[in-house]
């Protein structure tokens, strides 16, 4: 008999998924992909706090109507992924996309992080 959503969440009290992540760097700055499957909008909360960020997100997976679960590979849908970010990325212009599952952030460097050119002048 499937578990009710009630006896799911006092079984796993605050316990959540770590979901996978992708960091990429570029010269810009960073770009986070971080699986969260059957996440809507609604679900998806992204936190900065001084150097820390953190992502929390709950699944919307639903059983149709007339339709019973038989076999259930992952009961939780909670997730949940903490990052220390370095000084050098501007936490003031983060940037969050959601599409199919997949969140994409954006994280730029801060101008005095971003490499420059420096001019040498002949004396």
């Amino acid at each position: 008999m499937p578990e009710s959503a009630e006896a799911k969440a006092s079984r796993y009290g605050s316990a959540a998924l770590t979901p996978p992540v992708d960091v990429i760097e570029d010269a810009g700055g960073i770009t986070l992909y971080a699986d969260l499957p059957g996440v809507a909008r609604e679900g998806l909360s992204l936190h900065v706090e001084a150097a820390t960020l953190t992502i929390e997100a709950e699944s919307s997976l639903t059983v149709p109507d007339g339709l019973k679960t038989s076999h259930t590979e992952v009961g939780l849908g909670r997730f949940r992924r903490v990052f220390t970010l370095s000084k050098e990325l501007d936490t003031e212009k983060v940037s969050a996309e959601l599409s199919q599952g997949v969140l994409k952030l954006r994280i730029p460097k801060a101008e005095h992080a971003k490499p420059r050119r420096i001019n040498v002048e002949v004396a």
